[in-house]
C-alpha cells in the first residue's frame, strides 16, 4: 500500500537508534525526505537509513535536553526543509524511581525534558502545517501512560500528561487538516527496553533470562516486537490513509497493554 508520503518532509526526533529510528526508516522507504536527530551518530545513522531506503536523509546532531540546541534544530530543519508535513516527537525516558523518592527539582527537570521540550517543537512547526492544510504530528509515548509500571513514577506520570496534550490538541488543529496522534510501545526489542530489564533484574536480585521471561508470560503474543514493526504502524497514523484517525492512541504491544 502507498501511504502518499512521498515528497513529504518529515522531522523525527531522538531517531539515530531505537523506536526513533524505526519510525525514520519506516518514512523513509514510503518516499519522504527525513531529517532524523540525536546526541551522536547522525550523520551515519543517516547514511545507514538512506542506503537502506533509497530517500534523502538529514542527520543533525542534537541533545534535546539543551535548549539551544533545540532551537538550532529547528532553524536548520526550517532553513533546510522550508518546514516539515510530518513530526514525530519522541525522546528519552527517565530513569526508574518509585513516586515518593522523586524531588521537586527532579519532577521539574524531567517535565523540561519529557513535555516541554516535545511542545516546543510541535509548536514550532504546527502553524505552517495548519496553513498549508496538511500536517501529521504523531508523539511516541509508552505503555506506562495507560498501565502505570512500579518504580516508574516519572514516565507514568509525564507520558499521560502528553496524552491529555494530544488529545487536546488535536481538537483544536483537525479541521485545518493536522491530525494527531500518540503511538505506545509495548515491549519492543530496543536498547532501552534491554535497560530496564537489566535495571529490574539488578533491583529485584534476579538475571536478566528470569526478567524477560516473566514479561513474555504477559505477552499474549509471547514475544518482544520488532522495531520495525512499531515504525511501520507509526508510517501509517502519517499516511494519506489515516487522515480521518485523530487524538487517538495506538498500541503496538502485542497485546500486553490490558488497559481497555
Amino acid at each position: 500500500m502507498d501511504f502518499g508520503l512521498k515528497g513529504r518532509r518529515a522531522l523525527v526526533l531522538a531517531s539515530t537508534r531505537g523506536l526513533g529510528r524505526a519510525i525514520a526508516t519506516s518514512l523513509a522507504a514510503e518516499g519522504a525526505e527525513v531529517v532524523i536527530c540525536g546526541r551522536d551518530g547522525a550523520d551515519k545513522a543517516a547514511s545507514e537509513i538512506a542506503a537502506q531506503t533509497g530517500a534523502q536523509v538529514h542527520g543533525i546532531l542534537c541533545d534535546l535536553h539543551d535548549r539551544a540546541q533545540v532551537d538550532d534544530l529547528i532553524r536548520v530543519v526550517q532553513q533546510k526543509l522550508g518546514g516539515v508535513d510530518v513530526l514525530v516527537l519522541n525522546g528519552g525516558g527517565p530513569p526508574p524511581a518509585p513516586a515518593i523518592e522523586i524531588s521537586g527539582a527532579d519532577w521539574k527537570l524531567w517535565f523540561e525534558r519529557m513535555v516541554e521540550t516535545l511542545i516546543h517543537v510541535a509548536g514550532a512547526f504546527l502553524p505552517d502545517m495548519r496553513a498549508r492544510g496538511w500536517g501529521r504530528l504523531v508523539t511516541v509515548a509508552s505503555s506506562a501512560a495507560v498501565q502505570p509500571l512500579p518504580h516508574m513514577a516519572l514516565s507514568n506520570s509525564l507520558r499521560a500528561g502528553l496524552l491529555a496534550w494530544n488529545k487536546t490538541l488535536a481538537a483544536e488543529v483537525a479541521a485545518d487538516g493536522v491530525t494527531c496522534n500518540v503511538i505506545l510501545p509495548g515491549r519492543i526489542q530496543t536498547d532501552r527496553v534491554d535497560q530496564l530489564d537489566e535495571a529490574k533484574a539488578r533491583r529485584e536480585g534476579r538475571t536478566v533470562d528470569q526478567v524477560r521471561a516473566q514479561a513474555l508470560a504477559g505477552i499474549p503474543a509471547a514475544r518482544y516486537g520488532q522495531p520495525k514493526e512499531f515504525g511501520d504502524a507509526a508510517a501509517f497514523l502519517c499516511s494519506e490513509q489515516a487522515s480521518y484517525v485523530t487524538g487517538t492512541l495506538m498500541r503496538v504491544d502485542g497485546g500486553y497493554i490490558r488497559a481497555v
